[in-house]
């Protein structure tokens, strides 16, 4: 393999590993917002990834996870028909999201930017992520999602989250080259490693754990 080839491998392998905590954090937050099983969660955006992959020949670096954009409707059908019914209307969804995809590939995406221009598909992710802030800012402090449990010291937390964000900032600012690309990736390095120092990270689970 050529010093080229090996150099776009490691930087998809880096992209990649980018977009993995990104959907991570996704995957395992919204079933637990909305009261749904994060095992389910985990199991079927590995399968659905495994599927993206062989489908697209691996052409895209991406990961596949959770959507925030169904936390409303899921939270509000699992309060008011249950969890099996709320499964079922997932199922639907997924059907849905299906045809769409046939239809992309049969006339294009053009009549799906002429049904949700930007001006539409914009303001709807900027509500997704003010609606989620009162939870990153939760985290950020050291509080659980919900704010009813303080699992970290409030500076503590603070000074790591401050580092995170600001590292993430800089890179994706500052950064140059294959940096540029990862500024999340750097950001999650930054934080981890201050926490470590600081003796936030807990190996208690892993050391107890089972080799399988």
């Amino acid at each position: 393999m050529s010093q080229a080839g090996g150099f776009w491998n490691w930087k998809i392998i880096l992209i990649g590993a980018q977009m993995l905590f990104v959907a991570f954090g996704a995957m395992v937050l919204m079933p637990l917002l909305t009261g749904l099983d994060p095992s389910v969660a985990l199991f079927t955006a590995g399968l659905g990834t495994l599927l993206f992959q062989w489908i697209t020949r691996r052409s895209i670096p991406v990961f596949l996870a959770s959507s925030f954009v169904f936390v409303a409707p899921i939270s509000h059908g699992v309060q008011q028909w249950g969890v099996p019914a709320t499964m079922g209307a997932l199922f639907c969804t997924a059907v849905v999201y299906v045809i769409l995809g046939a239809l992309v590939k049969w006339r294009g995406p053009g009549f799906l930017h002429r049904l949700m221009p930007p001006v539409v598909t914009g303001p709807i992710i900027m509500v997704i992520g003010l609606s989620l802030a009162p939870t990153a800012v939760n985290f950020a402090m050291g509080m659980s999602g919900n704010g009813e449990l303080q699992m970290f010291p409030y500076a503590d937390a603070l000074l790591v989250s401050m580092v995170s964000l600001l590292t993430t900032m800089l890179v994706a600012t500052l950064g140059h080259g294959l940096f540029r690309l990862l500024p999340i990736l750097c950001g999650v390095m930054a934080g981890y490693l201050t926490a470590l120092a600081m003796g936030m990270v807990d190996f208690s689970g892993v050391s107890q754990s089972s080799w399988l």
